[in-house]
């Protein structure tokens, strides 16, 4: 029987999860590329194999926010914002700790996970998945930008069909009709051909491969030996980068762990859930750094302290040292550094100071939460040496994790060597921000969310019944033009401010449909629409199935 499908809130989205199994010790499935959790259960392959693992397991599935069941108010996110959706749906369940198994591009946010919160992690489990999705000479198996186009080629014009070659991912079962229409279907299920196509243009500037030696739980790498998609060379590189990492090569050519030699998949899977001892791996975590220069007059009568200081909480960062006109502070991912940082150019500009800012990704010992070690100060202060007033420098690293989050990232002249390799170094900014005047831009922000898409989403909010909201309002309640709104939207969401209104109150009314509080006109009429005719067809586009039909499911 299938699972209950829940949901829970991950900032303002909204994560479709389910939870089944009785085993004494959680684990978490990170798909590939989309999915939709409940197609899932129509795969007699799949559900065999998620029963074989809750038979040991407690199994916590989740669809991540612009595919299957989430929200689709957005069709591009950052690796940060699903590492936010897979903690928010372990808060949900009451787990404290995990087991990770992710497949194929699943993989990347697992690892940068695992490396982030292994107080939060058991143990690391991948099939299929790889480091970064563009070729390099140091990475010789992944795709061209000419094989890249094609695979948006064929999303933009067959979609889900047999044009894509979808039995490369299964050729075990290239000619089992049933279970290819049922993968077709699973995957425009799962995404709409535009948000199947930003998704992929997003993997593809992905790299995780500066992370890997961060992660310091238990790992188990499985790859088939002739997968197409991802080739064994991948899994080999990954598990000799990760610290005692087990690398399992199966017989086979299919991507997908649910077909094929499963019998011996699960086995060994079963066999490492069952024999790691969970142990606290806490001494040391991934973080994100900010190294910061202030330059202050001894006679400024403004001290910026206090709301650097309050820039950072906004972040949930925190401090960890602040000298006269010098700190450092330490946030759980890149993009609220970042956006931290961009804050911060705002914050001091209208208090006539300029701040230089660099910013990178390192491993740190728990006991430099309340101090800073001489190699991070050091490396840190090389970096910031590079960047002119009013300006943000990020590292490579840095750069790789940042994929979806909207902002303008520029190579910047400097390659300095305080490590045996080099550091590259680019330049970030926001340059819609720098359209608006520091001052406009402060009066109209909403200090106490995380980014610019919560301070939209939070604004439509608030005006969901008002059917005479629109761009306009929108744009004055954020503090910025038509057209700048118009570009950071497209550049964060891939759709349009009117689009993304729409988007917004057509999920607000399914969950109002899903309470079964309301009938279908009083929903209408909460969520913006007048015309609950117009309602139940704009209803029916989105989700493809009418507002009635929701209330005959519940019923």
């Amino acid at each position: 029987m299938k699972p209950t499908t829940q949901y829970t809130k991950s900032g303002r989205i909204n994560i479709a999860y389910q939870v089944f199994g009785s085993g004494s010790v959680d684990l978490v499935y990170i798909p590939g590329w989309v999915s939709n959790i409940d197609w899932m259960w129509a795969c007699p392959e799949l559900v065999h194999f998620l029963k074989e693992l809750s038979k040991i397991a407690r199994v916590i599935l989740f669809d991540k926010r612009g595919t299957g069941l989430s929200d689709r108010v957005v069709e591009l996110s950052t690796l940060e914002e699903r590492m936010d959706d897979i903690r928010a749906v372990m808060d949900a369940v009451g787990s404290e700790r995990a087991i990770l198994f992710g497949h194929s591009e699943g993989g990347s946010v697992s690892a940068l996970f695992a490396a982030t919160y292994p107080n939060r992690t058991i143990s690391l489990i991948t099939f299929g998945i790889f480091a970064k999705r563009r070729y390099a000479p140091g990475y010789p198996w992944a795709p061209t930008d000419k094989e890249r186009q094609k695979v948006y080629d064929m999303i933009e014009n067959s979609w889900g069909g047999g044009d894509m070659y979808l039995e490369s991912l299964a050729p075990s079962k290239a000619h089992d009709r049933e279970f290819m229409d049922w993968l077709a279907n699973y995957f425009r299920s799962g995404a709409s051909p535009s948000a199947a196509k930003v998704l992929t243009k997003m993997n593809t500037e992905v790299d995780i491969i500066d992370i890997l030696g961060s992660i310091n739980v238990p790992a188990l790498i499985i790859q088939r030996s002739n997968d197409i998609d991802v080739k064994i060379e991948e899994g080999r590189f990954i598990a000799e980068r990760i610290k005692g990492a087990k690398f399992l090569e199966l017989k086979g050519s299919d991507h997908l762990f649910w077909v094929g030699n499963t019998d011996k998949l699960l086995k060994e899977m079963k066999a490492f859930i069952l024999n790691v001892k969970p142990s606290k791996n806490d001494e040391e975590r991934l973080f994100t750094v900010i190294a910061a220069e202030i330059p202050v007059a001894e006679n400024m009568q403004t001290e910026p302290k206090e709301r650097v200081g309050q820039l950072v909480a906004q972040y949930r960062g925190k401090i960890i040292q602040y000298l006269q006109n010098t700190f450092i502070a330490i946030f759980e991912g890149p993009s609220k550094a970042v956006h931290c940082s961009i804050d911060m150019v705002d914050a001091l500009q209208n208090m006539d100071l300029k701040i230089s800012l660099a910013i990178h990704i390192k491993e740190v010992a728990v006991s430099e939460l309340h101090f800073v070690s001489a190699e991070t100060e050091n490396l840190m202060s090389s970096i910031l040496e590079q960047a002119q007033p009013n300006q943000i420098l990020i590292t490579q690293t840095v750069k790789y994790l940042l994929s979806g989050a909207g902002l303008n990232i520029t190579p910047h002249q400097s390659i300095f060597k305080p490590t045996p390799t080099d550091i590259l170094l680019f330049s970030v900014s926001d340059d819609l921000r720098m359209e608006t005047p520091p001052e406009k831009r402060l009066l109209n922000s909403h200090p106490h969310n995380e980014s610019f898409l919560e301070n939209v989403l939070q604004s439509i909010d608030a005006h969901l019944s008002d059917e005479l909201f629109g761009v306009e309002m929108l744009c004055r309640d954020i503090g910025i033009s038509d057209r700048q709104l118009q570009r950071k939207l497209k550049a964060i969401t891939n759709k349009s401010p009117i689009q993304l209104i729409s988007s917004v109150r057509l999920h607000r009314a399914k969950e109002l449909l899903h309470e079964n509080k309301y009938n279908i006109a009083e929903v209408a009429y909460l969520t913006g629409f007048a015309n609950p005719s117009y309602f139940s067809k704009s209803f029916k586009k989105e989700f493809g199935l009418s507002p009635s039909s929701v209330v005959q499911n519940q019923n």
